[in-house]
């Protein structure tokens, strides 16, 4: 059942405010489940995502990035990993121009994704000992400017676990971007607890010219997600 908070819809000086919702916990329904309902319910990203008809609030992440790193341009090559339910793949398909033939998005994902304007989609396991050629072949033998990951292996609780999965999904994306890449190019992919690790961020030095760590706004503050934005990619090994 959905309740508004008290004093939610008062008016104030200079506008309104909007109502906050509260979820009384449903017979049956989780308190995490409750929780997660609510701060939909009330995640602004989340209502703009859905006036401006974007799959997913994960779309403003890349907006913010881009907008302040200006890495995505008009006739761009974009290859999305992981990129179900493919809120990522919309933003990059408007700003590389791809739905009017000036650039390419192309999304890959383990889950379908429903049909986007301006994006090629390949159903397929990133991790999987064919991926590189399979995602080499839809690149029709092309490389890619920008190679986008927003893949994050569901959680186990186990916090080892959870680092070594991530790490292992990251280094998969690195290892496509270094073959599809090309000279100049942009990567960035997601990583957890405090940014990536030693080892990696060594990899992606020696493979780019700058290395960073982002936390977009959209990223909800008591996330632990940040990205890793690469750039200037020094070319094929």
């Amino acid at each position: 059942m959905v309740s508004r908070g008290k004093g939610g819809g008062a008016e104030r000086r200079g506008g309104s405010r909007k109502l906050a919702v509260k979820l009384r916990t449903a017979k049956g329904r989780k308190i995490a489940s409750t929780r997660w309902l609510q701060r939909q319910l009330n995640d602004p990203y989340v209502e703009e995502a859905k006036r401006r008809g974007y799959r997913s609030r994960a779309a403003f992440k890349l907006v913010e990035m881009d907008d302040k790193y200006r890495f995505l341009r008009p006739g761009m090559v974009v290859l999305d990993l992981g990129a179900a339910p493919g809120g990522w793949s919309q933003i990059a398909a408007e700003r590389v121009g791809s739905a009017e033939g000036k650039g390419r998005v192309l999304a890959v994902d383990l889950s379908p994704i429903e049909p986007l304007p301006g994006v090629e989609v390949l159903t397929q396991d990133v991790s999987a000992g064919d991926a590189p050629a399979l995602i080499g072949a839809a690149l029709k033998g092309g490389h890619a400017d920008v190679v986008l990951s927003d893949m994050a292996a569901p959680a186990t609780g186990h916090r080892s676990t959870d680092h070594v999965r991530v790490v292992a999904l990251v280094e998969a994306a690195l290892d496509l971007a270094e073959d599809v890449l090309k000279p100049g190019g942009t990567f960035v992919a997601k990583v957890f607890q405090g940014g990536a690790g030693g080892e990696l961020v060594s990899r992606l030095k020696r493979s780019f010219a700058k290395v960073q760590h982002v936390k977009p706004k959209a990223s909800r503050p008591e996330s632990p997600e940040v990205y890793v934005l690469a750039t200037g990619f020094r070319g094929a090994k």
